[in-house]
């Protein structure tokens, strides 16, 4: 059985709900764990990169990037809370992106206090989303524990833990709408509770990581104006040539992936070191075409164009790197 059908069967045997959400939504995230605890008698899990008192987030002293990759890889749906703090965050799109362009995982938009129109723009705008009321809620639950094999998920019992859940929501939504707005007053005891909070370190880690190359320009601004410079598909199609070892020519094509694309350089890596030890034609053909529907899912899609992709130079790059790599590949089934 090929791996990726070994992968399948797993998460059918084990279904995991990836809770995807903004780090300061931490309250939405473990009510909404708490719910499909509820009405599954604990049988269906999921894992939120914010939890800190069970065993459904990250330990500390693991490294957070492969352990949120490793766990979207292992779920089976990724459900993504939608509020007014999160609907544009980068690292909600990433994990939706890295889902649906890498591992076509289903991808599962929760609307919580905003319109589900809200909700349904830019990349989760190809997406059939969910809003906060009662029924929608009942059938997203229903469908999720309805991925548990042998079970019987009851209507009446999912609406009436959905009705729980839809208030522990408002309590929390009528809690955000007390505090102070940004750059307001706040007291010396709410300054306090967020310098503790480890939430919010983890959330300021993300953007420390996510806005660098940024930040790096700014501190910079001849180093800014070199790294605007881009490859043109010819020129860098024109230095592979010349490395005449197919090999180098695929890994310095996957290096431009390296920041924007993280799994295609990683699959990409490891699938030169599987060709090397590939035995049959008939595996390294399966290899080629497993990584080159990956190269297709995550590039041809509208994740990369609304949020990947800083300008038309750089689409452009993107779009002719999996033919150049492909083509490179093309060598070792000679």
């Amino acid at each position: 059985m090929a791996e990726d059908q070994l992968d399948q069967v797993a998460k059918s045997a084990n279904p995991l709900v990836f809770i995807s959400h903004d780090t300061r939504d931490a309250e939405f995230a473990e009510a909404f764990s708490n719910l499909l605890k509820s009405v599954s008698a604990g049988v269906l899990k999921s894992f939120r990169t914010s939890d800190r008192r069970g065993n459904q987030g990250i330990e500390y002293g693991v490294e957070w990037y492969p352990e949120i990759i490793k766990n979207i890889q292992g779920a089976s749906d990724v459900v993504c809370l939608l509020t007014k703090r999160s609907v544009d965050r980068p690292w909600i799109l990433f994990e939706a992106g890295m889902a649906k362009g890498k591992l076509d995982t289903p991808i599962l938009g929760v609307a919580l206090g905003i319109e589900l129109k809200e909700a349904s723009s830019g990349p989760f705008a190809q997406f059939q989303n969910c809003g906060d009321d009662e029924d929608s809620l009942t059938k997203l639950v229903f469908q999720l524990v309805n991925r548990i094999p042998n079970s019987e998920p009851d209507k009446d019992t999912i609406k009436f833990q959905v009705g729980k859940f839809r208030q522990s929501i408002s309590e929390i939504l009528k809690k955000l709408d007390g505090t102070p707005a940004e750059g307001g007053k706040k007291s010396s005891a709410n300054v306090k509770e967020i310098e503790n909070s480890s939430a919010k370190l983890f959330e300021e880690i993300k953007i420390m990581f996510q806005d660098l190359p940024s930040r790096i320009e700014r501190a910079s601004p001849l180093e800014g104006r070199r790294r605007k410079r881009r490859f043109h598909p010819g020129m860098f199609e024109e230095m592979i040539h010349f490395s005449k070892d197919p090999k180098i020519g695929v890994k310095m094509a996957l290096s431009l992936y390296r920041e924007k694309m993280p799994w295609i350089y990683d699959e990409g890596v490891q699938l030169l070191s599987k060709l090397e030890t590939s035995k049959t034609p008939a595996t390294t053909k399966r290899l080629l075409h497993d990584f080159e529907e990956l190269l297709m899912r995550s590039t041809r899609n509208p994740f990369v164009e609304e949020f990947l992709i800083d300008d038309k130079e750089e689409f452009v790059l993107f779009m002719e790197l999996p033919r150049i790599i492909l083509r490179n590949l093309e060598h070792f089934v000679l």
